[in-house]
């Protein structure tokens, strides 16, 4: 962190209940210099064409320039170029790639931005939040579900969150923190950017564009008032029992100790995020009993690529257990069988570091306690998947299963599945 993003801190935690002002003044040469040189170097160009590389070359004449545009008003924010990203098989979801010099602006604004909101954000809030990752919400979801046994679950999905944020609403919000003036104007104008897709520029009147680095600020700082601190203000303390929220990012789960405190909820649920213009996916937002009988309605749900249910432990407690659900475990094989189809005349060798890389990749992720079965599974698929399409190399089939696992084990050895994510402190005593 630095010095600056520290005295932020220190003014954000002394004056908790006021807005902030004259907060551009952290701003110089030298802290756009450290957004510039903390950008992704391989990240795509926005609208200008230019990427990091292009805009290091003019840097030092250029940063001096943005810092009076940006602080007298006058920097215009470009258009956002939209581009669509596969979401599993069924669709697609919009990215916004906004300019390198965007970034840089974006980037230090977060930076401004981020020392207030963390001394505000919720400590069950983890998405987009620096040392807060997927894993952790996951074990927080697990000690609350299995050490207090709140087995009644509210799975929530919110409607195309990122698209339908209000922007007044969200003014309004940073309202009670942020008032400077010069940091409010080119919120404004990123919020009012026009978006260029398929050569057409429209202007959108609400949501923010995921892709930009400040996106996920605003998204997080629009539930934090939106559903955080009114769950934990409001709800909790009418409610008869035990209960528990996990955010990450606009995913996010409720669990509670009875069934009547569950109904109770979901009742004001969708009322509440109606009023700041949100909307609850009809079909994917569900209750779940977890101790329901087999075919007595839901009794597992999905959560940050998982499938939570419950289970035993080695010694008989009844805990939360985890595995890759069936749709992500999908999409993941999909992608690379599309890979090795595509690649399958390449040098063998080549092909399956390739394919290793991937590996690791999935169980960087997916290799978490309770999920062996997961990673085993997708390892024997991509295998059956690999032996196959190095049968049609040529059109001869050459790959029979013995000659196929010396490759794999002894000539070129594909990565075996590995746990990266073990919770042992998590577990029941």
């Amino acid at each position: 962190m630095l010095t600056e993003e520290l005295q932020i801190a220190s003014r954000a935690k002394k004056f908790k209940q006021e807005a902030l002002t004259n907060l551009h003044q952290f701003i110089d040469v030298d802290f756009l210099r450290t957004s510039f040189k903390s950008l992704n170097k391989k990240s795509a160009s926005g609208v200008d064409n230019k990427t990091w590389y292009d805009y290091e070359q003019d840097l030092e004449n250029r940063l001096p320039q943005l810092l009076v545009e940006f602080k007298s008003g006058k920097y215009q924010s470009p258009p956002i170029r939209r581009v669509y990203i596969n979401k599993g098989k069924k669709g697609k979801r919009p990215l916004g790639i906004p300019t390198i010099e965007d970034k840089i602006l974006q980037e230090s604004v977060r930076r401004v931005l981020n020392p207030i909101y963390e001394n505000d954000f919720k400590d069950f809030s983890y998405g987009f939040r620096k040392c807060r990752s997927a894993h952790q919400a996951i074990e927080f979801m697990f000690k609350e579900v299995s050490f207090k046994s709140l087995h009644h679950i509210i799975d929530a999905d919110i409607t195309n969150f990122f698209g339908t944020i209000n922007h007044g609403i969200l003014r309004e919000f940073l309202d009670l923190r942020v008032k400077d003036g010069v940091i409010r104007k080119i919120i404004d104008k990123w919020l009012k950017a026009g978006i260029l897709e398929n050569g057409q520029l429209h202007y959108p009147s609400e949501g923010t564009p995921q892709g930009g680095l400040i996106s996920p600020l605003l998204a997080n700082i629009y539930l934090n008032y939106v559903l955080d601190k009114w769950f934990l203000e409001e709800i909790q303390p009418l409610l008869s029992g035990e209960s528990f929220i996990v955010r990450y990012a606009d995913d996010f789960v409720l669990g509670f100790e009875n069934a009547v405190d569950t109904e109770r909820v979901m009742k004001v649920l969708s009322k509440r995020f109606n009023k700041f213009n949100l909307e609850l996916h009809s079909d994917k937002t569900k209750v779940v009993n977890l101790t329901s009988k087999r075919g007595n309605g839901d009794r597992s749900f999905d959560f940050l690529g998982f499938t939570h249910y419950l289970g035993k432990s080695r010694k008989g407690y009844m805990i939360l257990k985890r595995k890759t659900s069936k749709k992500k475990l999908a999409v993941a094989l999909d992608k690379i069988l599309i890979f090795i189809k595509i690649n399958r005349d390449i040098k063998l060798q080549e092909l399956i570091s390739a394919i290793n890389v991937k590996l690791d990749g999935h169980y960087g992720y997916y290799g978490i306690t309770f999920n062996s079965k997961g990673i085993n599974n997708y390892f024997e698929q991509v295998q059956r998947i690999l032996q196959k399409w190095l049968n049609r190399r040529g059109g001869k089939s050459v790959w029979n299963w013995d000659r196929f696992n010396k490759l794999i084990t002894l000539w070129h050895p594909l990565l075996k599945p590995k746990i990266y994510h073990s919770y042992k402190s998590a577990k029941p005593i």
